[in-house]
C-alpha cells in the first residue's frame, strides 16, 4: 500500500486548527504521530508559528469543601540526596580504608602470630582442649598475637537449622562459648567465615569482637604491621582465596600471590586443610608464605560423607616474624605447624628482650 503524503500546507493548516495536538491531526491526516511529531519540529525550527500545542484541560468545577493537604511522611528529596551523598562518602572511607590497614606493633624485636583454623566451638567434633591450650599459649608467650581465619561457630540456619539435632550443643550454649573463646585472649585480627556470614547483617560475634576490642572483618584483612625499626610486613588473610587445584590445596594463596598484591603472609582456612607452599617475588625481592590453616573440628561427618581426604597437619599454624633481619630475607617470616615450638622459637628470639 503506498504511503500517504501530506504536504507541509495541509499539516501547518491541520495542526492550527486543532491547537497543536499532534493525536487529533494524525487522526485526521490519516498519517502517524511520530511522522507529525518530526515534521512539525523541522517547521519550528524553521521559524513556522502556531504548530506548538496551547492544548489546556479545563479547569474543574469549584468543590464545595476543602482540606488541608497532609504533610511527607518521609524526609524531602533534599535532605535525602544530603544523606545519600554522606553514607557514601562513609562507605568511601571504609573501603579506602580496608584495603591495607596498618597495625603498629610496640614490641622490639620478633613476634609471632598464631593463626586459629576454623574453630567451630559448638560441634561435637570439636578439640576444645587445644583451643583452650592455645590460647593460653598466646597469653603465657610474649610477643605472639591470635588471629582467627573464621567460622567461630557452626552457626546453623535456615533448612540447616535441623543439624541441631546432630549436636549436644543448642545454638544458645554456641553463642556462649563463641564469647568465651573470643574472650580468651587478645586477637590481633578476627574474620567471619562463611558459617558466620550466615547470621547476615546482624552477626553477633561483629559484637563480641567489639566487647575485647578487636578487629573485625567480614571475609577478609589485609593489614601492614610497622615495626619500631621502620620494617612492614604484611599479612594477607582471608576465610578462602579464590582458585583450587587437587595437585595443591595451597593454590588459592599462591593465586592471590603471584596475581595480586606480593604480601610475605598469605592465610586461608575455610576446607580444613593444611597446606603451605613459599615462593620469591622477583621484583620486590621478598618471600611470599602461602599457607591453608585446618581446623579445630577434628572429627567431622560431612568430610567423612563425602568421602574427603583427611589433609589436617594441625588445626592452627604460628608464623614467627623476625624484624632485626632485612625486607628481603628468606628468614625474615618461619613457619610452625606445632605452636608450642613456634612459641619456643620466637622466646629464643626475644631472649633477652
Amino acid at each position: 500500500m503506498p504511503k500517504r503524503v501530506v504536504s507541509d500546507e495541509k499539516l501547518i493548516a491541520c495542526l492550527r486548527k486543532n491547537k497543536g495536538i499532534r493525536a487529533v491531526a494524525a487522526r485526521e491526516l490519516g498519517i502517524s504521530v511520530r511522522n507529525i511529531t518530526v515534521r512539525a519540529g523541522d517547521l519550528i525550527a524553521k521559524g513556522v508559528e502556531g504548530l506548538e500545542s496551547t492544548y489546556q484541560a479545563p479547569r474543574p468545577e469549584e468543590k464545595d469543601f476543602e482540606f488541608t493537604p497532609l504533610p511527607m511522611d518521609d524526609v524531602s528529596i533534599e535532605e535525602l540526596i544530603a544523606h545519600r551523598k554522606r553514607q557514601f562518602a562513609n562507605k568511601r572511607n571504609y573501603e579506602e580504608a580496608s584495603k591495607l590497614i596498618p597495625i603498629r606493633v610496640k614490641l622490639d624485636g620478633a613476634i609471632g602470630i598464631l593463626h586459629f583454623g576454623d574453630p567451630h566451638v559448638d560441634d561435637d567434633g570439636t578439640d576444645i582442649e587445644a583451643l583452650e591450650r592455645h590460647t593460653a599459649l598466646v597469653n603465657a608467650t610474649k610477643g605472639l598475637f591470635a588471629v582467627n581465619v573464621g567460622d567461630t561457630t557452626n552457626n546453623w540456619v535456615g533448612r540447616l537449622a535441623r543439624l541441631y539435632a546432630d549436636q549436644s550443643t543448642s545454638a544458645a550454649q554456641a553463642w556462649r562459648l563463641a564469647e568465651w573463646f573470643v574472650g580468651r585472649c587478645n586477637w590481633l585480627y578476627m574474620i567471619s567465615g562463611n558459617h558466620d556470614a550466615w547470621s547476615g547483617a546482624g552477626d553477633p560475634l561483629r559484637w563480641i569482637a567489639k566487647q575485647q576490642d578487636a578487629l573485625y572483618k567480614s571475609s577478609e584483612a589485609r593489614i601492614a604491621l610497622k615495626f619500631p625499626n621502620g620494617l612492614e610486613v604484611r599479612v594477607n588473610a582471608r576465610h578462602d582465596h579464590s582458585g583450587s587445584s587437587i595437585w595443591n590445596p595451597a593454590h588459592g594463596p599462591m593465586k592471590a600471590a603471584i596475581m595480586g598484591t606480593r604480601d610475605h603472609i598469605y592465610v586461608a582456612g575455610h576446607k580444613h586443610e593444611s597446606a603451605y607452599s613459599v615462593l620469591k617475588d622477583a621484583i620486590s625481592g621478598i618471600t611470599m608464605h602461602a599457607l591453608k590453616v585446618a581446623s579445630y573440628k577434628v572429627y567431622d561427618r560431612f568430610a567423612k560423607d563425602k568421602g574427603f581426604r583427611d589433609n589436617a597437619l594441625s588445626p592452627c599454624v604460628l608464623t614467627t616474624i623476625n624484624p632485626a633481619l632485612p625486607p628481603e630475607h628468606p628468614d625474615l617470616v618461619k613457619v610452625w605447624w606445632q605452636p608450642e615450638e613456634g612459641a619456643d622459637y620466637l622466646k629464643f628470639l626475644r631472649r633477652g628482650l
